[in-house]
């Protein structure tokens, strides 16, 4: 009978852990739809500061007293390093949408998973075989088809993805170095640091913020929150090799969004990159599964 619970308790969290990273993903999606449509009118260094600040709001509301505790840590400049990571990729994403469409970026960021594995294995001494490095290499490709560098169809905000990717990789990597913080620790660094150095920014770009958009702006710090909190939850409760591959329905939603609200399609060569990176991703995914599998 105990090794029937053992057996049936896995398979449930991992359900489980599935549905809520489901649900962080749209959460985010909806909350990169927000941050498109408020771009079209804002500055996207008030669009941020607006993400940051409702973060910081809700925490505030949420953890109270506990709030100065939780910045406590033996390794502040990484922490610090790590949240200037993640207000590397908000903007350089969050920049992008002021041009080009919501699948395409969310396309080019998608390269973080085989970045992050290209980077463990540079900095951290993870090892890496050669056909980990193929998949990573068609993941680049894949973005560049994307891209098109050197077309008349080129446009050089497609470059802020792609160096969203390579920061929020960076953060991942950072992350996984400070792991001995807890987690809420690492999510108030970051809501406290980009609320900071968007406030120094975001009063030379400032407008007025209509009473028509309150709302989005309220939405931004929701969604941001609530997905956070989902993502955490799913990593908590689920393996992170099982949760890797459901991360992709990200473009299946940004598709949507882009389609329903903004009009957007992706072209042919957008389809083409971004299943090229899904393939790529989902290989290096696999291979790094049956490594760990092996390893005692």
């Amino acid at each position: 009978m105990g090794k029937d619970l053992a057996g049936l308790r896995p398979a449930s969290a991992q359900t489980t852990g599935i549905l809520l990273l489901l649900a962080a993903i749209l959460g985010f999606t909806m909350m990169d739809a927000t941050a498109k449509y408020l771009t079209q009118t804002y500055h996207p260094a008030q669009v941020v500061w607006a993400r940051f600040v409702g973060n910081l709001l809700i925490f505030a509301a949420i953890f109270r007293a506990a709030m100065v505790p939780l910045l406590r840590t033996r390794r502040p400049g990484l922490q610090f390093a790590r949240a200037l990571m993640q207000l590397g990729s908000v903007g350089l994403f969050f920049s992008s949408l002021q041009v080009i469409g919501l699948a395409e970026a969310t396309a080019i960021m998608d390269l973080n998973p085989v970045l992050i594995t290209l980077g463990a294995a540079l900095f951290l001494g993870e090892k890496i075989g050669p056909r980990r490095l193929a998949g990573i290499a068609a993941a680049l490709v894949g973005a560049l088809i994307i891209i098109r560098p050197g077309l008349g169809v080129f446009q050089p905000a497609a470059l802020l993805p792609l160096a969203g990717a390579f920061t929020y990789a960076a953060g991942a990597l950072l992350t996984r170095m400070a792991r001995t913080d807890s987690v809420a620790t690492s999510v108030m660094w970051s809501a406290v640091v980009g609320s900071a150095l968007t406030s120094l920014a975001v009063p030379f770009v400032w407008q007025p913020i209509a009473p028509s958009d309150l709302w989005a702006f309220a939405l931004l710090g929701v969604f941001g929150t609530a997905s956070q909190y989902l993502l955490v939850r799913a990593f908590a409760t689920a393996e992170a090799g099982v949760l890797a591959p459901f991360g992709y329905t990200g473009l299946v939603w940004a598709g949507l969004w882009g389609w329903l609200l903004f009009g957007q399609l992706p072209d042919g060569w957008t389809v083409t990159g971004a299943t090229l990176i899904v393939a790529a991703g989902l290989y290096v995914w696999s291979r790094e599964a049956r490594a760990a599998r092996k390893t005692p």
